[in-house]
């Protein structure tokens, strides 16, 4: 049985943006695991147009290619983990754009957190995240990774300092893992 598809998304695409070592480290966490694959997905490689469809979403009718593209890319995935900064006190635009430029691809599937900045740790702008995937009708798991001081929490190999972050990423992987086996026992392994 194929292992469920957890795609990472990183949700910034600003020049000298922390979040590249932060999705890196993230990714590497998963490493060893059988349970879940994990697929980096950064935005920068999807520049999507701001979404000004009259059709909404919801509708599952998509004019765009690259609402089309997009969405057929992250349908793929069985869940998602949203690596995001925090920008005064929220998320990224392209990162909202990229989520509401589709609907039906999101629908029922496991989503974590990654968040990240000054001393708030990206949590304010988790906490904003969660509403907006509630009403795409994703399930927000509870656990999240809050890394704080963001360009002062690695050394210089990459990993962080503080050890902490180690087991909140594990628990996000454990927490979508399970998910995903309650979701669709026949496909995630035991």
């Amino acid at each position: 049985m194929t292992a469920p598809l957890v795609q990472v998304i990183l949700g910034s695409t600003r020049k000298g943006r922390a979040g590249e070592r932060v999705s890196r480290w993230f990714m590497d966490q998963a490493q060893g695991r059988d349970d879940l694959r994990l697929e980096l997905v950064d935005l920068r490689d999807w520049p999507l147009p701001f979404f000004d469809s009259p059709v909404p979403p919801a509708m599952g009718r998509y004019d765009d290619p690259a609402q089309q593209a997009w969405g057929a890319h992250v349908g793929r995935a069985d869940a998602y983990v949203l690596v995001t900064p925090e920008y005064n006190h929220g998320y990224p635009a392209v990162l909202k754009n990229a989520l509401d430029t589709v609907y039906a691809e999101w629908r029922g599937k496991p989503v974590g957190f990654v968040g990240y900045g000054s001393v708030g740790a990206g949590v304010r702008a988790v906490e904003q995240l969660r509403q907006v995937v509630i009403e795409l009708s994703m399930l927000p798991l509870r656990e999240q990774v809050g890394i704080p001081r963001v360009y002062a929490a690695f050394d210089e190999a990459g990993r962080l300092r503080a050890p902490h972050h180690d087991a909140e990423a594990k628990a996000v992987l454990d927490g979508i893992a399970a998910m995903t086996r309650r979701l669709n026992p026949v496909q995630a392994p035991a």
